[in-house]
């Protein structure tokens, strides 16, 4: 093949692999390589032209040929491809949040916690337990069935407070202490006893007292006892469940603070032992007839001045198994008030009132002895038998010269 042959066909080769390249009559060898035009060829071996041309094919040869930008080997994929909505598939679930389903509204409504226990604001105060029902229950005593109250009859008196609250709902310990009673008989000292007025019931051992004397509280009517004789327990521990075993009329919790044996005789009122809501105090009372004697079953009326809520307390007499604080010596509680200004009105011989202020945490106290009146304020202060209020100083001899 001549020389002027082996260009063209060359040259046809460059055009097939760039395209609409322009190729000037310079030797495509040449231009990619420097080379002079005037540079030959070996025309005996045509191999070595095709080797060049191959060699221009695989380097960086292909850039711009007499001015002209060469267009690209390969065609732009994205601009020729139809576009395509990729459809992702997650390979984790959706992230979500598992909240809790929301419980039953409370049917006690909105109170305070309670100040923390053992609460005693003055000497003489002993607000030493927790309530033995939740808050999100019914967990102050029923108007009708307090300490002290007649029913069923004339000599049958109630000897604690009795908290109304659905069967099954947990019952909690008031404060740390001993099993000494978990089952039947309580009341007979029968453990076999099913009969029993107190029911299915346990008593806890206090690890404290007041003033030297032992306490004990008594959880009654259960439906089923979870604690265990001998078993000790701690402020909230549950140890039974709210049931009508024994003589009730429906389920509730009746529970009783004994001081200083486990007796039935030696009751107390638990309102005055069991801490008020922050911010909420106590009112007792004393209501006497002119000669001293107490007043009872005195429906009292008590009415917030602020609010207008109003609620109602009976007082209640003494002895037998009724017992009074032993500072307050009082015959009618009524805890659980918001602190304010309260308007107090009863009827005994004529209608009468009297006005109190309810203070956060404390007991509010008054009396009323009948054509003495009222007097509201904190009973004196006890004194040790035989010793003066108001001591006597010793005099002190005048030193002799």
């Amino acid at each position: 093949m001549s020389l002027r042959g082996a260009a063209k066909r060359r040259r046809h080769l460059h055009r097939t692999a760039f395209g609409a390249v322009q190729v000037s009559n310079h030797l495509i060898a040449g231009d990619c390589f420097g080379l002079s035009t005037r540079s030959r060829l070996n025309p005996r071996n045509d191999i070595i032209g095709l080797f060049l041309l191959a060699s221009l094919l695989l380097t960086s040869c292909a850039q711009t040929v007499s001015g002209v930008t060469p267009t690209p080997l390969f065609a732009d994929v994205a601009a020729t491809q139809p576009e395509v909505q990729a459809e992702l598939t997650p390979t984790l679930a959706p992230f979500r949040f598992d909240l809790p389903t929301p419980g039953e509204a409370p049917v006690s409504g909105w109170r305070p916690p309670l100040y923390p226990i053992p609460w005693a604001p003055t000497s003489y105060d002993h607000f030493y337990f927790a309530r033995p029902i939740a808050a999100d229950q019914v967990n102050w005593p029923l108007a009708d069935y307090r300490y002290g109250g007649i029913y069923f009859g004339p000599s049958i008196v109630h000897t604690g407070v009795d908290i109304p609250a659905p069967e099954g709902t947990p019952i909690m310990a008031a404060g740390p202490g001993t099993v000494v009673w978990a089952g039947w008989g309580l009341f007979t000292e029968s453990p076999f006893a099913k009969d029993d007025p107190y029911g299915q019931a346990v008593a806890i051992r206090h690890d404290f007292g007041y003033r030297g004397q032992q306490l004990y509280t008594i959880y009654a009517h259960m439906s089923k006892v979870v604690a265990v004789l001998g078993q000790h327990v701690e402020t909230g521990d549950r140890i039974g469940l709210v049931g009508s075993t024994g003589a009730t009329t429906g389920p509730h919790l009746h529970l009783e603070v004994r001081l200083p044996a486990n007796k039935f005789q030696d009751t107390y009122n638990p309102e005055l032992w069991m801490a008020p809501p922050q911010g909420w105090g106590v009112l007792a009372a004393r209501l006497m007839d002119t000669d001293g004697n107490t007043l009872q079953q005195v429906e009292v009326y008590v009415r917030n001045v602020e609010t207008g809520e109003q609620r109602m307390v009976k007082s209640y007499g003494g002895g037998g198994v009724i017992n009074h604080d032993p500072y307050y010596n009082e015959n009618l509680v009524l805890g659980d008030l918001p602190a304010g200004l309260y308007k107090v009105t009863f009827r005994y011989e004529k209608d009468l009132q009297t006005w109190v202020e309810i203070y956060p945490g404390q007991v509010t106290f008054f009396t009323y002895q009948g054509d003495l009146g009222f007097t509201v304020g904190p009973p004196p202060a006890p004194t040790l038998e035989g010793v003066p209020e108001t001591a006597t100083p010793n005099p002190t001899g005048t030193p002799q010269p």
